[in-house]
């Protein structure tokens, strides 16, 4: 089965990862973030080998958000990033391939396990089925 596994962050964690430290977001250095780099390169590198990855990916700050409403009048109406009223948002992503809901939060509690600076934020790691054409 398909699983959508998913890491949150906030702007301010962009921000402390660039070296823009911010209350309950301390800044990175450059031991900090080559570590989280081999980290998920190690965490990559394994779900390909065992053929569980399908694809993965980090995204860029919340700031490049851009989000697309219908207006009252049927035109798109676009807003610009980032949403205050979303503290976290969507940091990056897998799409896993596993046997089991059990084998996927094996690997979702590694992921959580990742490095940080000490007194960084902990976010938890989502999990969603992806449905396929059967529903499920």
């Amino acid at each position: 089965m398909k699983y959508l596994v998913m890491v949150l962050g906030s702007q301010a964690d962009y921000e402390a990862m660039s070296g823009n430290p911010s209350e309950g977001s301390p800044a990175w250095g450059e031991k900090d973030m080559r570590e989280m780099f081999a980290f998920m390169e190690s965490v990559n590198n394994d779900l390909a080998e065992s053929g569980e990855m399908v694809e993965g990916h980090g995204l860029g700050e919340p700031a490049g958000t851009r989000a697309v409403l219908p207006g009252p009048d049927g035109r798109p109406v676009v807003t610009d990033g980032p949403y205050g009223e979303t503290k976290e948002q969507l940091a990056g992503y897998w799409v896993l391939d596993c046997e089991s809901l059990e084998r996927v939060t094996e690997i979702a509690a590694r992921i959580g396990l990742c490095p940080q600076p000490e007194g960084a934020p902990v976010y938890p790691v989502l999990i969603r089925p992806i449905m396929d054409d059967a529903g499920c």
